[in-house]
């Protein structure tokens, strides 16, 4: 009788158990966004109660990222915010502001762009290629292409100042556009004022196929990339990764605005086409491949400094990060490792599959050597 009563209570409790975990909501994963109400304030942090998991709290540089929102934040209000540390300092869950703002304001953006919303915005600038407006804080261009025909310049023999000059004209003024690309690495936005319909739209997209190779007109080349008039009324972005095997640092400086060019489309996604010129010119890593291996001691010119390190190029199109940790700070990297000057680097890592090089400084064989040693000799050990 007793056991049978155990076994009930087994039963019981493991139901109960499973209903609790049902119920109980996950706990917050980084990059999540999170709504809690603010219960304290405090100098330089912001805590934010996310129960069932405790309270969350915004400091440091993300506190001083969104110092500005934060002083019009009062204790008792809703914030949302998103997890950049689920066990953060102290067991407090950090967050971010500024990151939970910019999530929430690129997920809008991409439902404008689905719903086709029309927006009015003031014209802030003017260049050969079109015009720069802002929305949300957020710079966008808009391609002279993309202009409605009853404000496309129409100026004698192209003449491109003259272009730009009747262009200037619409600073100030109000257009109506529709958000059709977005690229929200570079915070940049791209409209159109054409009311162009969905079907006509995606008519002229379906057309196109992934591998097809078009011979276009750049029509405004910009921070992030090169516009190109595929057809009347539709255009591709060839982004600036896409523009050479080589770094580029200013479109601009390569294309201008009327140049003819040939471009492969590379995707269609969202009746948005994004095309290559580099995918035209052949591979300088198919040749590397052959020519450059891990532990090989090659010249190299340092070309860029990045968060990560100084870029090193190796040859024409084949480029290496020496990282940032073989050295003391950035001003130690800097310091011996000036741009456009010529060094010795020992190749760490080699993979032209995938287009990854990275280089330590000077010739580094032996030391090499003796961490695949140690690798080897710690592999064996294990197995045993």
């Amino acid at each position: 009788m007793s056991e049978n009563i155990q076994t009930e209570d087994k039963t019981v409790s493991k139901s109960v158990m499973e209903e609790i975990l049902k119920t109980t909501p996950n706990r917050p994963e980084v990059e999540s966004l999170v709504d809690g109400k603010v219960i304290a304030k405090g100098k330089l942090a912001l805590f934010i109660d996310l129960p069932p998991f405790g309270t969350g709290m915004i400091f440091g540089r993300e506190y001083f990222n969104a110092r500005d929102l934060i002083k019009k934040i009062n204790i008792g209000d809703i914030v949302t915010a998103k997890v950049v540390e689920a066990e953060g300092e102290n067991g407090y869950i950090e967050l971010s502001l500024k990151e939970a703002k910019q999530a929430i304001l690129w997920d809008t953006v991409e439902q404008a762009m689905k719903q086709k919303k029309i927006f009015s915005l003031p014209v802030k600038d003017a260049n050969k290629g079109g015009l720069i407006i802002s929305w949300e804080g957020i710079d966008g261009f808009l391609p002279a292409s993309q202009l409605k025909p009853e404000n496309y310049p129409r100026v004698p023999d192209g003449d491109k100042d003259k272009i730009i000059e009747e262009l200037g004209k619409m600073i100030g003024t109000n257009v109506e556009v529709m958000i059709i690309g977005a690229e929200p690495k570079e915070g940049k936005l791209i409209f159109s004022e054409k009311t162009l319909d969905n079907q006509s739209r995606k008519a002229m997209v379906d057309s196109f196929s992934v591998g097809d190779v078009l011979q276009g007109e750049v029509t405004g080349a910009v921070d992030f990339g090169v516009f190109i008039k595929v057809e009347e009324g539709l255009e591709g972005l060839v982004h600036i990764s896409e523009l050479d095997w080589s770094l580029v640092e200013d479109p601009r400086e390569l294309y201008k605005t009327g140049d003819k060019v040939k471009a492969k489309i590379i995707e269609i996604k969202d009746d948005k086409i994004s095309l290559s010129i580099k995918a035209l010119k052949p591979n300088p890593w198919d040749e590397a491949e052959a020519k450059f291996k891990k532990g090989e001691v090659v010249s190299g010119v340092v070309i860029k400094y990045n968060k990560h390190g100084a870029l090193v190029s190796i040859e024409e199109g084949v480029a290496g990060l020496v990282h940032i940790s073989d050295f003391a700070d950035e001003q130690d990297l800097r310091s011996k490792l000036e741009l456009g000057k010529t060094y010795k680097f020992t190749i760490n890592l080699f993979e032209a599959k995938h287009q990854r090089m990275t280089l330590m400084l000077g010739d580094r064989r032996k030391e090499l050597e003796e961490a695949e040693k140690n690798k080897t000799d710690k592999d064996k050990k294990d197995s045993k």
